[in-house]
């Protein structure tokens, strides 16, 4: 009966992957979209420089204009690459940041400008003013880190509207030779050899900007374009099959699809543990399973399409600790048979994703090359994903210290549960500490061979020490005594704080150090700061529920309340008259 429920669980987490049916079908620009470029200094198909560069300018990949027709991904990028509109006057770029719209001029209100109006400006001061701190090695503002954001995203429009500088031409011998565009591609070829794959970019060019709703046309030049390309150089031009995989990849959106599949385990597993007579414990790890394993298979596919380890930037580590935070919950389950594991899992690892789906601008999704330091697949594959999964057990121990510090707010009198939930998170903690300790330990060694020490105090380094440190004292406090179940509860919750100023505030709010490959901007820092805050008040609530505390002023405000009684009625009845009775 368990494994039927099981496969039960299953199809129905299938079903939820595959439904609607019309996402497998073949999209008819296909050779357009897998027509291959080289950028960023990786051969990848024309598809995936468009998601990379819409979602970075736009911040979403696709595109509403002002004409009211919604575009695509890939034709949101076509758009901009043959220019069949006025891009200037389309409020295309992003713009988020309200303090720095509000000093150069802009409405605060507004999310999305033109290109004209952010011209017009004063934000070409302040990118100057910016420049002039980088030259002269001086700390930026966070306002400044925000105006150079917004220059790079008005340069990489300027570049790519109606860019004839695309390095769609491959070397001739060189697999690592630098491509061309076409203008350039005499430098390489005859013109006679060139002549008919600019003839062919043209038709396609004038094609959409003429019909673009006419996609078997536009599809039959770029199919003959992508094979004359391919004459070019056959054994240097790549073949369709890694370019269409890549396309699927984007297509399918695996991690996307992930958090919808863990939200339903999760109200299932809660519907179990809600109703007794709901018995599809077994259901709801079947729905689980399939989550995580389509995210796996993100995972893989990613891997295989970078080469590496996909742990190397904020993005990647988010998606990691999302897919850690499930793998732990799901083994846990399988040893303790617990539900709260998966219960505590869920919403965390929807929460991972959801930031990494919904924020491309600032988690950016795109594969790029590794830097310098992090060009070193071994150290690369062991340190990154071991810190990475701690910080995927501490945020599993703080959603189960949650429910901890839930059952001691509204259900305290649930002590054998409480109990049972301590022991589970206790172990959780074990395994976080042993992970973030091998990961120091490894970084170390990492570092010695990279930059010749061991240990410099670097912000990243120190943080990650801060981290381990906290988790160790209530470890240590537990073993002789000093905290209670409902001491670890706290904790669990309490340290994290730790681990995400090691993981989040580094990279976003400090922004200084060796770590420099992680950093970015647009963490919305008074966002993460009021959720902590939150978070923090609802453990002072349970807090105070369980300690106590205002029990006493309670006890004494009654006991004021019975004293005024009585004293009443002692009066009323001192007032009342004597009646002689004869």
């Amino acid at each position: 009966m368990k494994l039927l429920k099981f496969f039960i669980g299953l199809c129905l987490g299938i079903a939820l992957l595959i439904v609607p049916l019309n996402q497998f079908h073949s999209n008819p620009l296909n050779s357009v979209q897998t027509l291959a470029v080289q950028l960023d200094g990786r051969k990848k198909p024309l598809y995936a420089v468009a998601k990379e560069t819409v979602t970075q300018i736009h911040g979403r990949s696709t595109y509403t204009p002002q004409s009211g027709q919604k575009l695509d991904t890939l034709n949101t990028y076509l758009s901009l690459w043959f220019n069949d509109r006025d891009w200037n006057t389309e409020p295309f770029i992003l713009f988020n940041y309200r303090p720095l719209k509000t000093e150069i001029g802009l409405n605060p209100e507004r999310k999305y400008f033109t290109f004209a109006e952010l011209m017009r400006s004063g934000l070409g001061a302040k990118v100057q003013q910016a420049r002039q701190k980088q030259i002269a090695d001086l700390d930026l503002t966070r306002d400044d880190q925000e105006a150079l954001t917004i220059e790079d995203r008005l340069a990489l429009m300027l570049q790519i509207v109606g860019d004839n500088n695309l390095p769609l031409i491959p070397h001739p011998n060189d697999p690592k030779g630098t491509w061309v565009s076409l203008e350039d591609a005499q430098q390489y070829y005859a013109a006679e050899a060139i002549a008919p794959i600019v003839d062919e970019y043209e038709m396609m060019r004038q094609t959409y900007r003429l019909t673009p709703e006419d996609t078997g046309a536009i599809a039959n030049i770029a199919n003959q374009l992508q094979q004359d390309l391919r004459s070019l150089s056959p054994q240097i031009y790549p073949t369709l099959a890694p370019l269409q995989r890549e396309v699927n990849f984007y297509a399918l959106q695996p991690f996307a699809k992930a958090w919808r599949v863990y939200i339903v385990a999760f109200c299932v597993m809660l519907a179990v543990l809600c109703f007794e007579k709901f018995n599809f414990y077994w259901g709801a790890m079947g729905i689980f399973t399939v989550g995580l394993g389509i995210q796996g298979y993100g995972f893989l596919e990613r891997m295989a399409i970078s080469g590496r380890p996909p742990v190397t930037n904020m993005y990647e580590s988010v998606i990691w600790v999302g897919f850690g935070v499930a793998l732990l919950a799901l083994l846990f389950e399988l040893i303790y048979k617990a539900k709260y594991y998966l219960l505590a899992a869920a919403p965390l690892s929807v929460v991972c994703l959801l930031l990494a789906d919904g924020l491309p601008a600032v988690l950016d999704p795109s594969i790029k090359p590794l830097v310098p330091v992090l060009r070193d697949n071994f150290w690369l594959s062991i340190h990154v994903p071991t810190i990475t999964l701690s910080y995927a057990c501490f945020a599993l121990s703080m959603g189960i210290g949650h429910i901890i510090l839930g059952h001691y707010l509204l259900a305290p009198q649930a002590t054998d549960r409480i109990r049972q939930l301590s022991g589970w998170n206790y172990s959780l903690l074990q395994v976080g500490v042993l992970l973030l300790t091998t990961g120091i330990i490894l970084g170390g060694i990492w570092a010695h061979f990279s930059w010749g020490r061991f240990w410099g105090w670097d912000p990243k380094e120190t943080w990650a020490l801060i981290a381990l440190l906290a988790y160790l004292v209530p470890l240590h406090g537990r073993l002789v005594g000093w905290l209670s179940h409902f001491g670890m509860g706290v904790a669990a919750v309490v340290c994290f704080n730790a681990v995400l100023m090691a993981w989040y505030g580094v990279n976003f709010v400090l922004g200084t150090g060796l770590h420099s490959y992680g950093f970015t901007t647009g963490g919305s820092e008074l966002m993460v700061a009021s959720i902590v805050g939150l978070d923090l008040l609802f453990v002072l609530a349970a807090t105070i529920r369980h300690q106590k505390w205002f029990s006493g002023i309670q006890l004494s405000v009654i006991s004021h309340q019975s004293s005024v009684v009585e004293n009443q009625q002692q009066t009323t009845n001192n007032k009342q008259p004597i009646t002689n009775h004869q």
